[in-house]
C-alpha cells in the first residue's frame, strides 16, 4: 500500500469515526465538535483527491459558517436540561442505530451505483478545460461581480444571526442570562 493510499483510508476512518460521533455522543457541544472533525476530515479527503478547491471551499463554508451557526444554536440552550432531551433511552437509540444502518445502505447504494458508472465513458467533458486554474478564475470573476448583492447580503444575514442569537441568549428567561 502506497502512502497516498494510507492517508487516504487513515482520513476515511477517521471522519467516519467522527461521524459516528456526531450521533452516538450524548452531550450536543461534543457532537458539534465531532462533526467540525468530520467536515475537516471530509476537506482533508478532498486534498488527498487532489481537489484543492473543493477542499477549501468545503474547509470555508462547512467547517467555518456552518458550524458557527451551530454553536451559536447551541448557545440558546440550556444545556443542564436539554441533554436528557438529546438521549432519551432505548428508544432512542435503537432509532439512532437503525438511521446509522439505513445511511450505511445508501451509502453502499451509492458506491455501488458510482461502480457501475465509471465503465460508461464520455468523449466531451466540460470540466477537464485547462488545468483548473481558469476555470477557478472565471468562478470568482461571475460570483465577485454578477453576484456580489447575493454575497453582501449574505454577510448581512449572518451578522444579524449572530447578534440575534446573543441577544436570545442574554435575555431574560434566556438561557445565558445575567
Amino acid at each position: 500500500m502506497t502512502a497516498d493510499a494510507f492517508l487516504f483510508w487513515f482520513l476515511a476512518i477517521v471522519t467516519l469515526g467522527s461521524g459516528l460521533m456526531v450521533i452516538l455522543l450524548k452531550n450536543p457541544i461534543y457532537s458539534a465538535l465531532s462533526l467540525a472533525m468530520t467536515m475537516v476530515g471530509i476537506s482533508a479527503l478532498f486534498v488527498t483527491l487532489n481537489a484543492f478547491f473543493i477542499a477549501g471551499v468545503q474547509l470555508i463554508v462547512y467547517a467555518g459558517a456552518v458550524m458557527v451557526l451551530f454553536t451559536m444554536v447551541i448557545m440558546l440552550f440550556d444545556l443542564k436540561q436539554d441533554i436528557s432531551a438529546f438521549t432519551r433511552g432505548k428508544f432512542s437509540g435503537i432509532l439512532k442505530i437503525m438511521s446509522v444502518g439505513l445511511l450505511a445502505g445508501l451509502i453502499f447504494g451509492s458506491i455501488y451505483a458510482t461502480v457501475n458508472l465509471l465503465n460508461f465513458k464520455t468523449t466531451d467533458n466540460p470540466v477537464m478545460v485547462g488545468t483548473g486554474m481558469e476555470t477557478t478564475k472565471a468562478l470568482g470573476q461571475i460570483l465577485f461581480t454578477k453576484y456580489i448583492f447575493g454575497f453582501e447580503a449574505l454577510g448581512v444575514l449572518l451578522l444579524v444571526i449572530a447578534v440575534g442569537a446573543v441577544a436570545l441568549s442574554r435575555s431574560k428567561g434566556g438561557t445565558h442570562e445575567r
